[in-house]
C-alpha cells in the first residue's frame, strides 16, 4: 500500500509543480502583453476580469464533474486544455483574442483546481502526516521556476511566443506521462447534493477567508511585476514577484510544521500581520529593497491561508471534500473578480501605490473572519 500512495503522492506533486510553472509562465508575462497591446491599467483590469468570470461559468460544470467521475478525469482533461490555452494567450495578437484565450485558460484551471485539490483531500486521509501543505508548496515552487525562466528568456530577448508555446508542449507530454499514477475510485456516494437553504456558517467562513487570501493572492500574481515596473521602476520587473514567490514556497513547505507548533487560529492571524506588514512598507517606502521585504511578507503571509482552509473543509460532515471546496473555492473567484480589476481602476484613478491599500485590508480581515470561525468550532 505505501508505494502505492508514494507514487500518488508524486504524481499530484507533479501536476501541482506544473500548475504553478504555467500559471507564473503567463502572470509573469503580463507586462510584457500589456506593452505589446499597448493596454493601460484599466483596460488591463477589464480584460483581467475574463479569468474570474469564466471561473464563475465553470463553477456548475466543476462541481458536477468532480461528483460524477473519479477526480482524475477531470484533472487530466483540464490540465491538457490548460496547455493549449496557454498557447493561445503567448499567440494573442488583439484583446479580443487574448480575452478568448484567458477565458479558456481560466475554465482549465477551474475545473483543474476542483478536481487536484480533491485528490489531494482524499490521499491526505491516508497520511497520518499532514501533506497537503506540501502540495500547495509545490504550486508556489512551480511558481518560482516559471518567473525564473521567464526573467532569463527575457535577459536573452526570447519573445512570448516561443516561451509559452514550449511550456505548453512540456506540459501536455508529462500529462501524458504522469495521470497514470493518480488516486483512482475517489468518487464520492454522498454528500454531494448543493443545498442553499441553509448555508452553513462553518463553510461560509471558510469561504470568506478564501476571499480575502484570493484578493491578495491574485493581485499580487497581477500586479507585482506591474509594480515593479511602473513605481519601482525596475527594468527586471519580475524581481518582485519572484521574491514573492519564493517566500511563498518557502512558507507553504514548513506551514505544516507552523500549524502543528502554534496551531490553525494563530497561523490565521500570524499570516495576517504579515501581509498587512509586507504591504505598509512596499507602500510608505516604493524603493527596491523595502519593496523586496514587503513582498516577501506578504508571499509568507498568504501562502498557508488557502491550503490550511481547504484542509478545513475537507472535515465538513455535511457535504463531500468536492462539493465543500467547489463551494468555498467560488468565494476565491469572487475574490479575484473583484481583487485584480479593482486594483486597475484604483491605479488608473488615483496611482498603483494608493490602490495596493486594497490587499492591506483584505489581509488584516483575516483575523475577525477566522476568529468567527473558530468560535463557533468550539
Amino acid at each position: 500500500m505505501a508505494p502505492t500512495m508514494n507514487k500518488q503522492r508524486l504524481s499530484l506533486s507533479v501536476f501541482f509543480f506544473l500548475a504553478g510553472f504555467n500559471f507564473a509562465s503567463w502572470t509573469s508575462r503580463i507586462p510584457t502583453i500589456t506593452g505589446a497591446l499597448k493596454l493601460n491599467e484599466a483596460e488591463l483590469g477589464t480584460i483581467l476580469l475574463t479569468m474570474p468570470i469564466s471561473s464563475l461559468i465553470g463553477l456548475p460544470l466543476s462541481g458536477w464533474l468532480v461528483t460524477r467521475f473519479d477526480s482524475r478525469i477531470p484533472l487530466t482533461s483540464a490540465f491538457l486544455l490548460n496547455a493549449i490555452s496557454l498557447s493561445l494567450i503567448g499567440l494573442a495578437d488583439s484583446p479580443v483574442s487574448l480575452v478568448i484565450a484567458l477565458f479558456l485558460f481560466a475554465l482549465s484551471m477551474r475545473i483543474f483546481n476542483i478536481a487536484v485539490n480533491t485528490q489531494a483531500i482524499t490521499l491526505q486521509k491516508q497520511f497520518e502526516r499532514k501533506i497537503n501543505g506540501s502540495f500547495h508548496g509545490l504550486w508556489s515552487l512551480g511558481g518560482i521556476v516559471g518567473v525564473g525562466v521567464t526573467t532569463l528568456l527575457i535577459s536573452l530577448n526570447i519573445s512570448i511566443v516561443p516561451h509559452l508555446l514550449s511550456v505548453s508542449v512540456f506540459s501536455f507530454i508529462a500529462t501524458l506521462i504522469t495521470t497514470q499514477y493518480l488516486l483512482r475510485n475517489d468518487r464520492s456516494t454522498s454528500g454531494n447534493k448543493l443545498s442553499l437553504k441553509k448555508p452553513d456558517p462553518a463553510i461560509v467562513y471558510l469561504g470568506l477567508l478564501v476571499f480575502f487570501a484570493a484578493v491578495c493572492e491574485g493581485g499580487m500574481f497581477d500586479w507585482s511585476g506591474i509594480y515593479f515596473q511602473q513605481v519601482i521602476k525596475e527594468d527586471v520587473f519580475t524581481s518582485g514577484y519572484l521574491i514573492f514567490m519564493s517566500f511563498m514556497a518557502l512558507s507553504r513547505f514548513i506551514s505544516d510544521r507552523i500549524i502543528d507548533k502554534i496551531g490553525m487560529a494563530r497561523t490565521y492571524i500570524l499570516s495576517s500581520i504579515l501581509i498587512f506588514t509586507g504591504i505598509t512598507l512596499a507602500i510608505v517606502f516604493p524603493s527596491f529593497w523595502p519593496a523586496m521585504i514587503g513582498f516577501s511578507f506578504v508571499g509568507f503571509g498568504t501562502a498557508s491561508v488557502i491550503p490550511m482552509t481547504y484542509t478545513l473543509a475537507g472535515s465538513s460532515t455535511k457535504y463531500s471534500p468536492g462539493v465543500t471546496l467547489s463551494i468555498i473555492v467560488t468565494y476565491g473567484i469572487i475574490g479575484m473578480l473583484i481583487g485584480p480589476p479593482l486594483i486597475g481602476y484604483l491605479a488608473h484613478a488615483f496611482n498603483l501605490k494608493v490602490s495596493f491599500i486594497l490587499f492591506a485590508f483584505a489581509g488584516i480581515m483575516l483575523i475577525p473572519v477566522s476568529k468567527m470561525f473558530f468560535r463557533i468550532e468550539q
